[in-house]
């Protein structure tokens, strides 16, 4: 199990993690071994026409053994919103049901800093919203079949921690999937590597940026504070990542075909473009429900850039109100308007400068994201840039990091490439690529036994 720090926001992250330790998370044995094949079992026998009803029975109860408090809120979300698509005339009426939600969603998410936060609402939420907006603008027809709305809703492969997905892309789906052997297999073989990423690389690279924090800002080199900056960017890229991986797999194990929402954005060769790749279905969720209304860029440069601003301040407030969120989202705002001015001096020129130049920004934000209190981050920062003074610094301590955990980082630079990608695809299909799926499942499995599960960064947000 993780040690958590005490005034970093690691702690924050984590601030239930003791109810978490025993929740329903897909990296847990509770759900490998016991809810998932047993719902796998269900989902196959019955019928195609109940599915969507096995569906949300199975979803309600992953929900309720994670956070059965709020497992009324869901179902009362679910109900209401059901009924206001179809009653809803004029925009009078858009604006007040959407008020509502997001309300909702404000009081429990600020209310005591998010302790009272339930599980999963920002996601269901947007989904929500997003639905309710699309039925308006007839882009999409209201659902007459509740059980069939309940399932685009509470769908437990996204219901916790996404990806965000609009009801247009599963409509056709919540009516008639395939969902056979074949999808059974496929889905189960991203789900596996999604396990991997969280197990084998996220949880991992976490010890060392757990140590930092036990050893303290003031008493790291600069060194060790780039490659735990560096270390802390893979686990939250590969915990969350993993988590989405895996949430698309066990979509298409149920015949839904879910959207990506992770494209190798340390690939990237800009901050632009990075957050173009990472956590793709929020920010399409905002470009389209608040970026594109405001005017997106068609109103000249001074307008987009104020559009830009909106988009990251609610960025930064979705995921919390501290200090620091709002130092993180406007920090990559201002990158971004910067790379605007100058992009196209840069654009197709020096990609390994471009490289190196998103390699070295990413993590310092990362650490405006991590740490919520200010004094540690400004403590942290200055240790990044070698500025003020030190407590009892060993100044080889980088050295030993690199000795414990440098093969570990390594491969977590070469996984965030297309390289496993590269590897999965031409071995996916026979039977080498097929046992090293099977043992790595089952490794992660030992894994969680001797180690225990930790829950996702992403759960209370």
């Amino acid at each position: 199990m993780l040690v958590i720090c005490g005034n970093c926001g690691y702690n924050s992250i984590y601030k239930n993690y003791v109810r978490d330790v025993v929740v329903l998370v897909f990296s847990s044995i509770e759900f490998l071994l016991y809810f998932l094949p047993i719902f796998i079992l269900v989902y196959m026998i019955v019928p195609q026409r109940p599915r969507n009803g096995v569906l949300v029975i199975g979803s309600l109860i992953f929900y309720a053994y994670g956070d059965l408090r709020w497992l009324g809120l869901l179902v009362v979300s679910a109900v209401c919103n059901f009924i206001l698509a179809r009653v809803i005339r004029r925009k009078s009426g858009l604006i007040a049901a959407v008020a509502v939600n997001i309300g909702v969603l404000v009081v429990f998410k600020y209310y005591q800093g998010g302790a009272m936060l339930p599980l999963g609402i920002s996601f269901y939420t947007f989904q929500v919203v997003s639905y309710l907006v699309d039925v308006y603008r007839r882009e999409v027809p209201a659902e007459r079949k509740f059980w069939d709305f309940a399932a685009y809703i509470m769908m437990f492969p996204k219901l916790v921690m996404g990806p965000i997905t609009s009801y247009q892309e599963v409509r056709r789906q919540l009516r008639r999937r395939i969902c056979n052997a074949e999808s059974l297999q496929d889905g189960l073989k991203l789900f596996i590597l999604g396990l991997c990423g969280k197990v084998l690389l996220a949880d991992q690279l976490a010890l060392l940026w757990n140590e930092v924090q036990v050893t303290g800002y003031e008493s790291i080199s600069t060194p060790l504070a780039w490659i735990a900056a560096v270390a802390y960017s893979l686990q939250l890229y590969f915990d969350f990542a993993g988590y989405s991986l895996m949430a698309v797999g066990l979509g298409r194990m149920l015949g839904f075909g879910l959207p990506e929402n992770f494209r190798q954005p340390y690939m990237a060769l800009s901050v632009r473009e990075f957050y173009r790749r990472w956590h793709m279905s929020l920010g399409d969720w905002f470009c389209k429900y608040v970026y594109i209304p405001l005017g997106g860029s068609r109103r000249g440069e001074g307008r987009t850039v104020c559009n830009l601003l909106m988009v990251w301040l609610l960025t930064s407030l979705w995921h919390g109100i501290t200090g620091n969120f709002l130092i993180w989202g406007m920090g990559i705002c201002l990158l971004i308007i910067l790379e605007r001015q100058v992009g196209r001096l840069w654009k197709g020129k020096a990609p390994a400068v471009c490289h190196l130049y998103l390699w070295a920004v990413i993590p310092v934000t990362w650490m405006c994201f991590a740490i919520t209190d200010l004094g540690q981050l400004g403590i942290y920062l200055s240790r990044m840039f070698g500025l003020g003074e030190s407590v009892a610094v060993y100044a080889q301590d980088w050295q030993r990091a690199l000795i414990d955990y440098g093969l570990l980082l390594g491969a977590g630079m070469a996984a965030s490439t297309p390289l496993v990608r590269w590897v999965y695809q031409k071995l996916e299909k026979r039977w080498f690529g097929m046992l090293l799926l099977a043992v790595g499942f089952w490794f992660c499995v030992h894994k969680i036994i001797l180690e225990g599960g930790n829950p996702f960064m992403y759960r209370n947000f």
